[in-house]
């Protein structure tokens, strides 16, 4: 089975190798059939301490590293500062 690979905002990088990233997914609600939108935080690895709050990355899916840390950063895309 594939690792999951998701795209999100950094809006945290305070803690030291490691980034909270923001993955935006919108569905369409079953009952209503509006367009729903929601977002998931999760802590991400990032080894060189390269990312910064504001930066798109690219999260995968890793063993884990800490209690709550199980995805690692793979690669900046862009600075959404």
């Amino acid at each position: 089975m594939p690792k999951k690979v998701y795209t999100g905002k950094v809006v945290s990088d305070k803690m030291d190798k490691t980034v909270v990233v923001a993955v935006t997914r919108t569905f369409q609600h079953p009952v209503l059939k509006k367009t729903v939108r929601r977002v998931t935080k999760l802590k991400a690895h990032d080894e060189t301490n390269q990312c910064q709050v504001g930066d798109i990355v690219q999260i995968v899916e890793s063993r884990p590293i800490s209690k709550d840390k199980r995805w690692a950063v793979i690669k900046v895309e862009g600075e959404g500062r």
